[in-house]
C-alpha cells in the first residue's frame, strides 16, 4: 500500500517519528508490526508507535541504525513509502482486563508501548491501574518528552523516568530501569507485565520481575530477533519452534523461557 509522509518529528538526535497516511485502507492491532519500503532501496519492520483506534494515519518511530533506517532519516515531507502487513500477534489486551498493568520501556522500545499505552486509554475502564517505567541513557534520549504531562492527567497511570547518565537539568533518577522497579504501587498477584527495550535490558528487567514475584505466564515481552519477510519464510527471525515474525513479536514469557539464547 503506498503511504505519504505526512510529518517527519524529531524525537532525539537518532531517533524520528513519520506521520504516514496510506492511500487505501489500513489499520493494526498494538504490537503488531509492517515491513515499511523506501522504494528502489529495500524494507525493514517497524512496530507502528501510534494510537491503532485512529485509522487514516499512523506514525512509526525509527532509530537510525543500519542502511535502510539511515536512508529513512534522510528523506522528507510528502515521500511516498510503502508498506505491507500488518504481521503478526500484538498485545493480548483481553488478558489485560481487569488487571493492573506493569510497563516497562526501554531507550526505543518506548514506541511499540506508546501504541500500547494509548490502546489502554482508549477503554481505560477496562483497566484497574497503569504503572509505567521507562529509562534511556540520557535526558536528550527520552521519547516523546512532550506527551508526559498529557499522559498523567490519566488518574490510573503512575508513571516514573530513569536515564542512565543525567545532566545538570535533570531531577529524575539516574539508573538503569530496573531501579525504578522497586516499591511498584500494585499487586502483583493481580498484574501483567509488558516489556520492551534493547534485549540486554529485556533480559534484565525480566529477571528483575521473577524476582520482585511476577510468575512467567503474566509477563509479556516485544521480540525483535531480526525480522526480515514478515511472512515465516525466510527463517532469520526464527527462535526454538516460532517465528517471531508470524509468532510474535508479542510473546508471553511462558512459551518462550525454555528457549536458549533468546536474549542474544
Amino acid at each position: 500500500i503506498p503511504a505519504e509522509v505526512l510529518e517527519i518529528i524529531e524525537e532525539t538526535p537518532n531517533i524520528k517519528s513519520f506521520l504516514l497516511k496510506p492511500k487505501a485502507d489500513f489499520s493494526f492491532q498494538t504490537g503488531q508490526f509492517i515491513e515499511l519500503t523506501l522504494p528502489g532501496e529495500g524494507e525493514a519492520p517497524f512496530t507502528p508507535s501510534s494510537n491503532p483506534k485512529i485509522k487514516d494515519k499512523f506514525e512509526v518511530t525509527i532509530m537510525k541504525a543500519g542502511r535502510i533506517t539511515s536512508k529513512l532519516h534522510n528523506i522528507s515531507k510528502n515521500t511516498i513509502l510503502g508498506i505491507r502487513g500488518p504481521y503478526g500477534e500484538g498485545y493480548p489486551l483481553e488478558k489485560f482486563k481487569n488487571k493492573e498493568v506493569l510497563i516497562v520501556g526501554g531507550g526505543v522500545g518506548l514506541a511499540p508501548l506508546r501504541s500500547l499505552l494509548l490502546a489502554l486509554f482508549n477503554d481505560i475502564d477496562d483497566y484497574k491501574k497503569i504503572v509505567l517505567r521507562y529509562g534511556a541513557r540520557t535526558p536528550k534520549d527520552l521519547l516523546y518528552q512532550n506527551e508526559y504531562k498529557d499522559w498523567q492527567k490519566n488518574k490510573k497511570l503512575d508513571m516514573l523516568v530513569s536515564v542512565d547518565v543525567g545532566d545538570e537539568n535533570w531531577k529524575g533518577n539516574v539508573g538503569v530501569v530496573t531501579t525504578i522497579l522497586k516499591d511498584l504501587p500494585l499487586e502483583i498477584k493481580k498484574a501483567v507485565a509488558v516489556v520492551c527495550g534493547p534485549p540486554i535490558m529485556m533480559k534484565f528487567t525480566t529477571l528483575k520481575l521473577l524476582d520482585l514475584g511476577f510468575l512467567p505466564f503474566q509477563i509479556f515481552i516485544s521480540m525483535e530477533k531480526n525480522m526480515s519477510c514478515g511472512l515465516g519464510k525466510c527463517g532469520h527471525c526464527r527462535m526454538g519452534r516460532f517465528y517471531v515474525c508470524k509468532d510474535g513479536p508479542v510473546f508471553c514469557y511462558e512459551e518462550i523461557k525454555e528457549i536458549e539464547d533468546i536474549w542474544d
